[in-house]
C-alpha cells in the first residue's frame, strides 16, 4: 500500500472530551504508542469547549479513557508515557479566534491530523476556521467522522465544504468497518487465492448475505438514534462497504483510487429499488421488551430520548442485486438490527445446490463460505462429508481458519489501524467523495419510500434475530439466515 514515512505528526482531534475519544481514538493512539508504531515525534492535542485545567484532562484520561484498554496490553508506565504526549485546549469550533491557540502547538514541519469527533453540523466551522487560520499545510491530512450526512443533498454538502478547502489526497472520510482485519482479509481471500476465483460469481454462487448485528440497544444515543435509524446508521454505510468489497472485480494494484474505482463500480450497478421493490423486499423492525442473554432488555420505546410514536426502525433486513455479469441474477440480503440475539459481522458466500443428489434420502445442505468479521475473526469452509460406518449417508463438516490461533502477534483495532493509515498518507480504507454520494443515492430512495408507503415498523422481542418477516424474505429465495442452517 503507498505511503510514506513520517518522523512527527501533531493530532488534534475536535470532540476531544467525547465519546469516541475515550473508548476509541485514545486508547488505539496508546497502543500504537506502546508498540513504537507512532512517529517518533508526536503529539495529540483534545479540544473542546469543557474549561479543564490539566487535573481535569488527566481525570478525563484516567477515568474515561484507560478502562477501554484490555489488561493484557496496559501498564503504568507506557499509559504514563503516552499521557504525556496528550494535552488539552479548550477551543470553541465556531470561533476563528479560538484556533489562534492552536498555531504555537502546531510544528511547521510536522504532518497535521484533524480528526473531526464530532456532529457533521459542526464541519462546516472547523474547516472553513482551519483554513482561515492558516493551519492548512501540504502535510495536512483531515479526517471526517460517520455520520456523512443524513441524505444525498447534506452529504453532497459535507464534499463541497470539505473540498473547498482541503484536496481529495488530504480527505479521509473514516468507516471503521474497513479498518477490521477480517474485512481487509476478504481482499486477500479473494484475490490471493485462485481456487475461489471461478467460483466467485453467477450461478455458482446462489446468494450472498451480510450481517451485523449487535446485543445492544440505543443505550444513551436515543436522541441521535430517533433521527438516524438502522438505514441511516449502518446499511448506508457499514453493510454498503463490506458489499463492495464482495462484489467488486479485482483491482489493477491496491493503489488507493485502483481499490476504490472498483467498489463504485459495484454502488453504480446496485439495482435501484422502485416502490413495489421497497414494500417486497424491504423489512424494518424495532425492538420491544425481551431478554438479552437472559438479562432483561426494555423496549425502543421506552429508552431514554425516544419519543412515544417514533417511526424509527432499529432493524432492516433487505434484498438487492448487483446488475453485472458476474452477479447477474444474485440475491444480496443485508441485515442490521439492535438488541438482538447474538453480536455478529459476517458474510456468508452461500453456493449453488449440486445438480443430482446421489445419496438417497440424505438431506443436503449447499456449501457455504461464512467470513465472521466479529466475534471470532474467523473463515469456515462448510462441506459435506461421509458419516464413519457402511453406510453412504453425508452430514456437514467445516474446514476452519481462525486468526486467533493461526497468528500469535496482536491485531491492531480497526481505529488503530486507520490512524496510522491517515498519518502516513494511505487513502486505500477510506471513502472517497463519489463513494458517499453513490451510497446516498441509492439509500436514500429506500428512506423514502418507508415515508410513503407508511408502515411502521414491525415488532421484534429484544433476544431476538428480529422480525419473522426478515426470514421469509429469505425464504423466498430457497435461502435460510446462517444461524437458522
Amino acid at each position: 500500500m503507498p505511503g510514506t514515512q513520517v518522523s512527527a505528526v501533531d493530532i488534534v482531534i475536535f470532540g476531544g472530551s467525547g465519546d469516541l475519544t475515550a473508548r476509541k481514538l485514545l486508547p488505539s493512539l496508546y497502543l500504537a504508542h506502546r508498540d513504537g508504531a507512532l512517529p517518533p515525534k508526536f503529539r495529540v492535542i483534545c479540544v473542546g469547549r469543557h474549561r479543564w485545567d490539566d487535573s481535569d484532562f488527566r481525570d478525563f484520561l484516567d477515568n474515561q479513557a484507560r478502562p477501554f484498554i484490555e489488561k493484557q496490553h496496559y501498564s503504568d508506565e507506557a499509559w504514563s508515557a503516552f499521557t504525556s504526549t496528550v494535552i488539552w485546549r479548550t477551543l470553541d469550533a465556531t470561533k476563528p479566534e479560538d484556533y489562534d491557540e492552536l498555531k504555537p502547538l502546531l510544528d511547521a514541519g510536522s504532518v497535521r491530523v484533524f480528526f473531526l469527533a464530532m456532529a457533521s453540523t459542526l464541519f462546516e466551522h472547523v474547516i472553513r476556521n482551519i483554513d482561515s487560520a492558516g493551519l492548512n499545510t501540504p502535510l495536512t491530512r483531515i479526517v471526517l467522522e460517520k455520520p456523512l450526512g443524513t441524505d444525498l443533498a447534506s452529504a453532497k454538502a459535507i464534499n463541497t465544504t470539505v473540498a473547498s478547502v482541503f484536496t481529495e489526497k488530504q480527505i479521509y472520510r473514516i468507516d471503521h468497518y474497513l479498518g477490521k482485519e477480517t474485512v481487509q482479509n476478504l481482499i486477500a481471500l479473494r484475490f490471493g487465492n485462485a481456487i475461489f476465483e471461478p467460483l466467485w460469481r453467477a450461478p455458482t454462487v446462489k446468494s450472498v448475505q451480510i450481517t451485523v448485528a449487535e446485543t445492544v440497544g440505543v443505550g444513551s444515543r436515543g436522541e441521535f438514534y430517533d433521527a438516524t435509524g438502522a438505514m441511516r446508521d449502518m446499511i448506508q454505510n457499514h453493510l454498503l462497504q463490506v458489499l463492495c468489497i464482495v462484489a467488486m472485480e479485482p483491482p489493477a494494484s491496491l493503489d488507493p483510487d485502483a481499490v476504490r474505482d472498483e467498489k463504485m463500480k459495484v454502488l453504480r450497478s446496485l439495482k435501484p429499488m422502485t416502490l413495489a421493490d421497497i414494500a417486497r423486499d424491504t423489512v424494518r423492525g424495532v425492538y420491544v421488551p425481551g431478554q438479552v442473554k437472559c438479562d432483561p432488555v426494555k423496549g425502543y420505546h421506552d429508552e431514554k430520548g425516544i419519543p412515544a410514536d417514533s417511526t424509527t426502525e432499529t432493524f432492516v433486513a433487505l434484498r438487492t442485486e448487483v446488475n453485472t455479469w458476474r452477479w447477474a441474477n444474485v440475491p444480496f440480503f443485508l441485515r442490521t438490527g439492535k438488541s438482538m440475539q447474538e453480536r455478529v459481522s459476517e458474510v456468508v458466500i452461500d453456493f449453488a445446490d449440486v445438480p443430482h443428489s446421489m445419496f438417497g434420502g440424505s438431506v443436503l445442505r449447499h456449501n457455504r463460505l461464512v467470513i465472521s468479521l466479529q466475534r471470532d475473526d474467523s473463515v469456515r469452509l462448510h462441506l459435506m462429508a461421509k458419516e464413519p460406518g457402511d453406510g453412504m449417508n453425508v452430514r456437514p463438516v467445516s474446514l476452519a481458519f481462525d486468526f486467533k490461533t493461526s497468528f500469535n502477534s496482536r491485531r491492531a483495532d480497526a481505529y488503530e489501524r486507520l490512524l496510522l493509515d491517515v498519518i502516513r498518507g494511505r487513502q486505500t480504507l477510506f471513502v472517497r467523495d463519489d463513494e458517499l454520494e453513490a451510497a446516498w443515492a441509492w439509500a436514500e430512495p429506500i428512506i423514502e419510500g418507508w415515508k410513503k408507503l407508511g408502515e411502521r415498523p414491525r415488532p421484534y422481542a429484544a433476544g431476538s434475530w428480529g422480525p419473522a418477516a426478515a426470514s421469509a424474505l429469505i425464504a423466498r429465495e430457497g435461502a435460510h439466515w446462517h444461524e437458522e442452517m
